[in-house]
């Protein structure tokens, strides 16, 4: 599978690059990109354009694999404040790990 990068301008993208982004991010796919990495590595003061702009590439990556990774402490904590962990790759509190099934026993009370 191959897996292309689209890098987040620092110190953190503004609602004005959201279109730009979103365009490169739709291109990438065109050209056969499997999935995209989106480096968030130079983003240093990160608010909620930050935030704009990721969701807006999430809409725009249409259920495409996308991820997020190069996340500062700071990023990370906006974006679990937001409800956007899944981004990171993480899961969210409470939630099961992408992957992982929740068992259920046939004597288990039905809630």
């Amino acid at each position: 599978m191959e897996i292309t990068r689209l890098v987040l301008p620092g110190p953190g993208p503004t609602s004005q690059d959201a279109a730009r982004l979103c365009t490169r991010l739709a291109r990438l796919y065109d050209a056969g990109a499997a999935a995209v990495v989106c480096d968030a590595a130079a983003v240093t003061a990160p608010g909620l354009a930050t935030v704009e702009v990721l969701a807006r590439l999430r809409l725009a990556a249409r259920g495409r694999p996308f991820r997020v990774t190069g996340a500062g402490p700071a990023l990370r904590a906006l974006l679990h404040l937001v409800g956007l962990v899944e981004l990171l790759g993480e899961p969210e509190e409470g939630e099961p790990a992408v992957g992982v099934q929740e068992g259920v026993e046939p004597d288990d009370p039905a809630v």
